[in-house]
């Protein structure tokens, strides 16, 4: 069945200035990369802000950022009409969201020689842990962290490169890029398991209204029902990420 035209109430509310403009997190490879041979971004979320856009009947500008806090900040401020971020209690002001469309798992990356086995070890006095500022992991560290002490750097190569170099005992990060980061080179190990779940998940600033809500999670609802997101992370080669379930 042909879809319904969207009504230009809805669509003014997510594209007041005519075209739709999307946050993308360039640091965050499950979610968008840059395109070796054109260099503009590409990935997942890029597939799903265009086809929001046609959804719409407007144009689909891309706004690039290389850190998950710096995309969050652009749709709070309104710089930017929808994005595309871990759901997360410390990012709810000024931001509604979606139920997720992806799920990722959090882990720990440690030094070969680090006595740390599980990720149960790893939140003892001592213990230094990098994250990438403002990421989700950050944030969910920041509430459940009690005895180490986490070091907060600009994005995730800082954040692995201070593991390297001995500034910390572990890094915490995204499953897929830690394994990248362990196949990279010898001298560091993934530990088993996850530490959280991170739920990808599509938000726009809360003053767009309930109305406009309620028709971008029903678009993430029908892209996970219908096998889009299912086959975008295929597309793009994306391991480690799985399709969330219905919400």
């Amino acid at each position: 069945m042909p879809q319904q035209p969207t009504p230009s109430t809805l669509v003014s509310a997510f594209a007041p200035g005519g075209a739709l403009r999307a946050s993308v997190n360039l640091g965050n490879p499950v979610l968008a990369h840059r395109d070796r041979m054109s260099g503009e971004p590409a990935g997942v979320s890029v597939d799903l802000a265009r086809a929001f856009g046609q959804r719409l009947g407007v144009p689909v500008e891309l706004v690039a950022f290389e850190r998950a806090a710096l995309s969050v900040d652009a749709v709070r401020a309104g710089r930017a009409d929808i994005g595309f971020f871990a759901v997360d209690p410390a990012r709810s002001e000024g931001l509604r969201f979606t139920a997720p469309y992806v799920l990722i798992e959090g882990g720990y990356l440690v030094r070969e020689a680090s006595p740390v086995t599980e990720n149960g070890e790893v939140d003892r006095e001592g213990t230094r842990i990098s994250v990438g500022a403002g990421s989700a992991y950050d944030l969910f560290l920041t509430r459940e962290i009690r005895r180490a002490e986490v070091v907060r750097l600009e994005g995730a190569p800082r954040a692995l490169a201070a593991l390297r170099t001995g500034q910390v005992d572990v890094a915490a990060g995204i499953r897929p890029l830690l394994k990248a980061e362990a196949a990279r080179a010898e001298g560091v190990r993934v530990l088993p398991g996850r530490f959280m779940v991170i739920r990808q998940a599509m938000g726009l600033p809360a003053g767009r209204g309930a109305a406009a809500l309620e028709l971008l999670a029903s678009f993430v609802e029908e892209m996970k029902a219908d096998g889009f997101v299912a086959n975008a992370l295929e597309r793009h080669g994306i391991g480690g990420a799985i399709v969330a379930p219905a919400g």
